[in-house]
């Protein structure tokens, strides 16, 4: 057990958090938090309040305690203390006051607590004092401790002050899963007539078919683009190849300069695109659709404009030779096409259909989003199951059986048309042999012995490690982007680079490898890729590079055992692994499947072939093993389990591989967890959004919501002027404000009355547009609105600097009860941190007010302050720490770390 979990503290360094005035003069205590525990920092003098004895001992320390690292922890200080003065330190001393008399000997980097109860307006969520950030964060984030309660949760940083992964980024805003009942909506609910329901009900069915055609023919644009310009590549390419055998004519050069050229245009393109055009469709897409399905807002992810941009940047980033695939940014493409559909507009265009108008709200726009997310995995291996399954393993937060109905539909559509229509474009409408855009062949003889499965858990360990590994040096590769590579042509350059080098270094492999066979009657449209081999000879490594990664992976996967050498194998598999390391995370569209599937394919294929070698037992076919590695790899990276079993399971269209893969991907998957996390939660990490994870931190159970709540509440009352409404819209960033019946003039009132009900920032804001607010003198209202106002509106609200209202207006009143949420979800303060985080995650909240015994509003907690408590785990070592939260210009601000509503 490590220490951190023996007795962990909180960690943060007061002493360098004060000025040299404050050290000379400390401030008073807060009379207001006499009564409470008084906080560390404003005590006048530390030393002086400890007993003779200790203080004695505080001073005869100095010597010892400055060999000391700075950021020892309590339990180790406690240890030196007990060692080193064992004998004349009083026996009765406590854990945290000998840990305090170590601190007072050289500055101390142990605090004593988070925040009191009424210390919310003045920073109150605390980290450790990391110093100046070396990445941007330019402001100290070390803060006075306040509250000497919280000695049960680590705060250490896990990771460095100079890494982005310890903080969260005030730039993300929740989505409200939460649907609202106020007196607007439930009038118009009322006068609803059964037929509305039934056409309600139909419609979804509805968008769910057009979901899975749509995002069908988008994968079948990206996969007869990337044939088409892979096609004219290779065909060049094999031109000059077969022009240059002969020496005389040109230099053997010259194929290899027509190739990297050809890729590093495409590469060109496709990282214009990202880095000029549109950032948000980088990478496969997948976590930030993990991100949105979980309640963060990633902006612009779900535009039409992010569509364009993914799949063109992916046609050209793979006919560019880039270690990507087109499977991942298929999720994405399809959870896009989900989002414009069931939204019947479109507001990049400005086109609206005036259809579907029911369904634009956060709650029914996620369920479609994950619809289109399964559509998309479906269309990518021809797996409908596997669309379902990832849905509910990687993405949503919230589920039931009609909605597994709904995206099984969407999945089985998309499969569907797209099987269809590729196999009416190659020439057998009624084949229908096309299910997906990965299609990984049929398998002659799946058959394995028992004691094979021993090899495929060893191989389950290799792929373990080797995923860990890849995630860690593409983290490390990420952030190295993030510090030095903040301009845009930087990051094109970078792509120019990686495109390069894949082209060098595949060709130099092919030219220096000799791994000739001779041609079958098959082969025959490889023959011309015979670079330095005889004639009626081809280069089978040179295969593996310059075909298409599907093609590749059929080959590893059902080739005969004879094919491709160890040489080439070995060579292959290090090479792909490498670039692929490098490749994701670059200023393209990218996907990770297969990369990883063709690494893995390929690392175990070589284990199936030097088997055969040296076994003297019956040995599987080296295809069996190449599926196995393939599997165990890309469990490795991403971590994922049942879902990915069904995938393959689907592609391969062989069940008989199910309990292998199954072994294989649970043993990756453990493996690979004792060192990091997946590489999509890395990422996500990596861009600090505010992502709850399936469960709360372990060592958050002590923690109650009047621990984390952010105070004094900003609220209104039942009926207020359109001046304080203006006014609290424009000096807040909050997003939630609770109506009370009665809001106190004293800005350090512990309550705020009794608690009505909750409005949010838009509401207000288009009651502001349609001026529905009366003239109290004569009762005459202004404005009328609609619930049909609010569905106009969504999902862009506009800011409340362009809400143009007359001066005279400005005393007019709002009458909030008939647009407040009459029945939000509500907290008493001692509700745990546990309960509290399964209601946030499990409903989709926004925004959840604390309440005390007599239902008045004492606080309010949102996404940002839940999430900062993070478990981190590594090296079998767990525990929690708490992120600071960071500003748009790169600092911690105390603003956005308390920010009512601001999640």
């Amino acid at each position: 057990m490590s220490d951190t979990e023996k007795e962990p503290l909180l960690l943060v360094n007061p002493a360098t958090d004060l000025t040299p005035e404050e050290t000379e003069n400390p401030p008073e205590p807060d009379p207001q938090t006499e009564n409470v525990d008084p906080p560390v920092s404003t005590q006048p003098d530390k030393a002086q309040t400890l007993p003779r004895t200790s203080r004695q001992l505080s001073f005869s320390f100095q010597e010892r305690a400055r060999t000391l690292p700075s950021r020892q922890t309590s339990d180790e200080k406690t240890r030196i203390l007990d060692q080193s003065f064992a004998k004349t330190l009083p026996s009765r001393q406590t854990s945290d006051e000998k840990t305090r008399i170590l601190d007072q000997s050289f500055g101390g980097t142990t605090c004593y607590g988070t925040s009191a109860p009424d210390a919310h307006h003045r920073g109150n969520y605390n980290v450790e004092n990391l110093g100046t950030i070396q990445s941007g964060f330019k402001k100290r984030i070390g803060k006075r401790c306040r509250n000497p309660k919280h000695r049960h949760m680590s705060l250490s940083t896990h990771h460095g002050p100079d890494d982005p992964r310890s903080y969260l980024s005030s730039n993300y805003e929740s989505l409200n899963y939460d649907t609202v009942e106020n007196d607007l909506t439930l009038q118009s609910e009322t006068k609803r007539e059964y037929k509305r329901f039934s056409s309600t009900s139909f419609n979804r069915w509805l968008v769910c078919f057009l979901i899975g055609v749509f995002t069908a023919c988008t994968a079948v644009v990206v996969d007869i683009g990337i044939e088409r310009l892979s096609e004219v590549k290779l065909d060049l390419v094999r031109k000059y190849m077969l022009k240059c055998l002969n020496k005389d004519v040109c230099s053997v050069l010259m194929p290899w300069l027509v190739w990297a050229g050809l890729n590093i245009a495409f590469c060109v393109v496709a990282s214009i695109l990202i880095a000029f055009i549109e950032p948000v469709a980088a990478g496969s897409g997948i976590p930030e659709i993990k991100c949105y399905l979980n309640g963060v807002k990633i902006p612009r992810v779900v535009r039409i404009k992010t569509l364009l941009c993914k799949v063109t940047g992916i046609i050209a980033a793979v006919s560019g030779g880039l270690a990507c695939g087109k499977e991942g940014p298929m999720i994405h493409s399809g959870a896009v096409v989900a989002a414009g559909v069931s939204q019947g507009r479109s507001t990049t265009f400005a086109c609206d259909c005036k259809v579907f108008k029911e369904f634009r709200c956060d709650h029914v726009k996620r369920d479609f989003i994950a619809c289109g997310a399964a559509a998309g995995v479906a269309a990518a291996f021809g797996a409908p199951i596997g669309g379902v399954l990832f849905a509910l393993e990687e993405g949503a937060s919230f589920w039931n059986q009609s909605l597994t109905w709904r995206i099984f539909f969407s999945s089985l559509v998309s499969s569907f048309f797209l099987n269809t229509i590729l196999s009416t474009y190659k020439g057998s409408p009624g084949d229908l042999s096309n299910p997906g855009l990965a299609n990984f062949g049929l398998f002659e003889i799946s058959n394995y012995e028992w004691y094979e499965l021993i090899i495929f858990i060893i191989m389950g360990v290799v792929g373990g490690l080797l995923g860990a590994l890849f995630n860690y040096i593409n983290i490390q590769l990420s952030l190295f982007r993030q510090r030095h590579m903040k301009y845009r042509i930087l990051k094109v350059f970078e792509v120019v680079v990686v495109a390069f080098t894949t082209t060098a270094v595949g060709f130099c492999a092919m030219y220096f490898v000799e791994d000739c066979t001779y041609a079958q009657v098959k082969d025959t449209e490889l023959y011309n890729l015979q670079m330095q081999c005889d004639s009626g000879q081809y280069n089978s490594l040179a295969t593996l590079f310059l075909q298409s990664p599907e093609s590749t992976v059929k080959d590893l996967l059902h080739s005969p055992i004879d094919k491709f050498s160890w040489k080439s194998l070995l060579t292959f598999s290090i090479i792909y692994y490498c670039m692929s390391v490098w490749t994701y995370g670059l200023a393209v569209a990218s996907g990770l499947f297969m990369p990883s599937l063709l690494t893995g394919a390929a690392y175990g294929r070589l284990i199936g072939v030097l088997l055969h070698y040296i076994s003297s037992v019956t040995i599987s076919e080296p295809g069996i093993y190449a599926l196995i590695g393939a599997a165990s790899f890309l469990g490795g990276v991403t971590r994922m389990t049942i879902s990915l079993t069904v995938i393959i399971m689907e592609a391969t269209r062989n069940i008989t591989f199910g309990l292998p893969i199954m072994m294989t991907l649970v043993t990756a998957r453990f493996v690979g967890n004792y060192f990091n996390e997946g590489l999509y939660d890395e990422h996500i990490n990596l861009k600090q959004v505010p992502m709850l994870p399936w469960d709360p931190p372990v060592k958050s159970f002590r923690l109650t919501a009047g621990n984390i709540k952010s105070t004094p509440v900003k609220c209104f009352k039942a009926i207020e002027s359109v001046e304080t409404v203006v006014r609290m819209l424009k000096r807040t960033t909050h997003n939630g404000f609770p109506v009370v019946t009665q809001v106190p003039t004293d800005p350090d009132a512990k309550h705020f009355g009794q608690f009505m009900g909750l409005i949010t920032r838009e509401q207000l804001i288009l009651l502001l547009i349609k001026r529905v607010y009366f003239n109290e003198s004569t009762m005459n209202v202004y404005g009328d609105i609609a619930v049909d106002d609010f569905r106009d509106m969504y999902p862009r609200y506009p800011d409340i600097e362009e809400v143009d209202i007359p001066q005279e207006h400005m005393k007019m009143k709002i009458d909030l009860r008939q647009f407040i949420n009459l029945s939000p979800y509500t907290c008493n303060e001692s509700v745990s941190f546990a309960r509290l985080f399964n209601l946030f995650r499990s409903m989709g909240l926004r925004h959840l007010v604390i309440v005390n015994e007599n239902n008045k509003a004492v606080g309010i907690v949102t996404r940002k302050d839940l999430a900062k408590f993070r478990k981190w785990r590594k090296q079998g070592s767990s525990g929690v720490q708490q992120l600071g939260i960071v500003s748009e210009d790169g600092n911690l601000d105390d603003e956005t770390e308390c920010c009512q509503g601001h999640s």
